[in-house]
């Protein structure tokens, strides 16, 4: 079969294209020396000092593969701008210097991408430098030697620093690389998939894009450098990883909105062009430009460079309840990953093939058994549907102290065209994609750790321990004033265990939930004991189940309906989320949120809700769906039958599920 060609120049120049325009518009906001890049905006909790190092080195990320991948071309100048920044910033004596390690802990994860940029333009910048520019970045970089205390995808940086001084007869320790090693490995938890640090407890339950873009591209940099094919071991778990990480990205190219850093937008694609420039993607050559090119459209064309030709702290255009602490004015540049693909010559097989349309199925789905997610995937619309029974991104002190769920880890449904309602009624309350108690003034519970019970393509089972956050001054339906019972911001009264259950029958879920009583466990660990002083909430309790977070935008005024057996939201483009009760759900509603939602202006959710107290064991169903016009509509409800030891449903079509409800929980 003959191979389709595409223009190389048409292909590979444009990625280079948006590459320069970005570095063009970054270039006014460098100090005199180009050692400090000061984007405008929002600082870090690192400062601006540390802000300004971020800014230069994550866009000399983008001109090192611009340049590397143009075989040293360099017309407009890029490394000679960021060698003179880099004379300067590593500098003593030098007024813009850079913070050393010692003096700011982020100085570590720019220091790796300062040794990616020297390692992949040695021959055009380091071997350029005077001696004396050398050991000073020698010096400035070696900071890191010796040091410890790195547990997630950090101890990267390290051992990409010091692999880099090896190679430029640094100083460097094998005890911190195989300390880094060790602490990889343990991370490891199968199909490719890292979780990003453990839980007070040892728990590994943290999953997000960083599994991509910072777990499997540096074991490649490190290889780079050491001028060496990448190893099988990490070869096999990035094939394994992109073999799921594709499908968490709609067909329209719209990713997985999920887990923290989201503001590094196209970052995700780093582990795809990754795979490519490895030899280990489980695509053909040409698909993944192909998909990469719908992702950075959609993320173009909707505005996320601004009108200064930035990128703005973000998902589409500038919506700053996406920071987090680290974040700063210069911290989406790390997008910069995911345009590694300029890496890739102009003549490579990724940027001259046209690759043939995939077959597939209009509805696909399928378990990620090391996040303990079901993914759910329709080719139409384009939508993509994680329903999370497996990450809660645990990984500080939560535990004995007031907290609210994590809106980017716990809710049960992430999607790519949705998101978690980030207000601050939203984390509060949470209500999107969620199961709640609510107690007796109709306040709403929130989860902890999940604890996944089973997973198959079809049926996902976990369960969370509740509690309900009491925050000063809030006031309850009925206008008694809501008081913590503890000094502090709020207090926590503790609540049983919930059962939550996915059971998908194409883009549908039937989600059902029940609760019993929070286990005595005769040997508690002490951050079990941590939550002992919190009062139990003694009920009574009924539970809701919120659906999709529709975005809507002015045009959708009338976004939201009630009906007497279901809830739904529709969008003027026939995007729908809707909530039907099935079983202890009787009650139906519509929440509107403004202020929220990275996607639109507001957003519309529906939900379902009881009656009457619930008691243990009792189960409440109802059908969540998130779809277009066409197929939103369930042709009609499952029936459900209840016993004690299972729950069997039949759907419309004749096909039976069945959940068990005394599974063991998975390790």
């Amino acid at each position: 079969m003959t191979e389709t060609r595409v223009p190389a120049v048409t292909a590979r120049q444009r990625w280079q294209g948006a590459a320069d325009a970005m570095l063009g518009a970054v270039s006014r906001f460098a100090s005199p020396s180009g050692a400090l890049i000061s984007i405008p905006g929002p600082v870090s909790a690192s400062g601006s000092w540390s802000d300004g190092l971020e800014g230069f080195a994550r866009t000399a990320l983008l001109a090192a593969f611009r340049v590397r991948g143009a075989n040293g071309a360099d017309p407009e100048g890029l490394l000679e701008r960021y060698a003179r920044g880099l004379a300067a910033g590593t500098d003593p004596e030098h007024r813009e210097r850079w913070p050393t390690i010692a003096e700011r802990r982020q100085a570590v994860v720019e220091a790796a991408s300062v040794a990616i940029v020297l390692s992949e333009t040695r021959p055009w910048l380091w071997d350029h430098l005077d001696p004396s520019e050398q050991q000073r970045t020698v010096e400035w970089l070696a900071g890191v030697v010796g040091t410890s205390g790195y547990t997630n995808n950090w101890t990267w940086f390290q051992v990409i620093i010091e692999t880099f001084l090896a190679t430029v007869g640094g100083p460097w320790r094998q005890d911190d690389l195989d300390r880094c090693a060790e602490i990889q490995e343990s991370l490891y938890i199968g199909d490719g998939w890292y979780s990003d640090g453990a839980g007070p407890d040892g728990s590994r339950r943290s999953f997000d894009y960083y599994a991509g873009w910072a777990w499997h591209i540096y074991p490649l940099f490190q290889a780079r450098m050491r001028d060496a094919a990448l190893d099988q071991r990490h070869g096999e778990r990035l094939r394994a990883f992109l073999s799921q990480a594709i499908d968490l990205i709609g067909s329209s190219g719209a990713p997985l909105f999920q887990g923290r850093s989201l503001t590094y937008r196209f970052a995700m694609l780093a582990p795809l062009w990754a795979g490519v420039l490895a030899g280990h993607s489980p695509l053909p050559a040409g698909r993944t430009r192909e998909i990469a090119d719908t992702v950075l459209d959609h993320f173009l064309d909707r505005g996320a460079i601004d009108e200064r030709g930035l990128l703005s702290i973000g998902w589409h255009g500038e919506f700053l309840p996406i920071r987090q602490p680290y974040t700063g004015s210069s911290s989406p540049y790390w997008a910069s990953k995911g345009m590694m693909g300029l890496l890739l010559p102009a003549d490579h097989a990724e940027w001259t093939v046209e690759p043939a349309r995939p077959s597939r199925d209009e509805v696909r789905a399928r378990s990620f058994a090391a996040p303990g997610w079901l993914v759910v995937d329709s080719e139409s619309d384009g939508v993509v549907r994680v329903l999370n029974h497996g990450s809660d991104g645990f990984r500080g002190l939560s535990v004995g102290s007031a907290r609210a769920d994590n809106p980017f880890y716990q809710r049960l449904g992430y999607s790519n065209v949705a998101s978690p309602d980030l207000s601050l009624e939203g984390v509060a309350s949470p209500l999107e994609s969620h199961v709640a108690l609510l107690d007796q003034d109709g306040v709403p519970s929130h989860r902890d750790r999940i604890e996944r019970v089973s997973i198959t393509d079809r049926i996902a089972v976990s369960h969370s321990l509740v509690h309900w956050l009491d925050t000063p001054g809030r006031r309850a339906p009925g206008g008694r004033s809501i008081v913590p019972d503890q000094a502090g911001w709020a207090s926590v009264r503790r609540g049983p265990r919930v059962w939550v259950a996915s059971v998908t029958h194409g883009i549908h879920e039937l989600r059902l939930a029940w609760w019993d009583e929070r286990p005595v466990e005769p040997h508690p660990t002490a951050l079990a004991d941590a939550d002992g002083h919190w009062r139990q909430d003694e009920g009574p309790w009924t539970f809701r189940f919120g659906g999709w977070a529709l975005p809507v935008g002015p045009e959708d005024t009338n976004a939201g309906s009630r009906q007497p057996t279901k809830a739904l939201a529709r969008r003027a483009d026939g995007l729908t989320s809707v909530v039907a009760g099935v079983e202890g759900l009787p009650e139906h509603g519509v929440t509107r949120r403004a202020g929220g939602d990275p996607f639109a202006p507001a957003s519309v959710t529906p939900w379902a809700a009881g009656r009457a107290p619930i008691g243990p064991g009792e189960v409440a169903a109802a059908v969540i769906t998130l779809g277009s016009a066409e197929t939103a509509e369930l042709a009609a409800a499952p029936t459900v039958q209840i016993s004690t030891e299972r729950i069997e449903i039949r759907w419309h079509d004749g096909s039976v599920d069945v959940v068990g409800r005394e599974a063991e929980v998975a390790e």
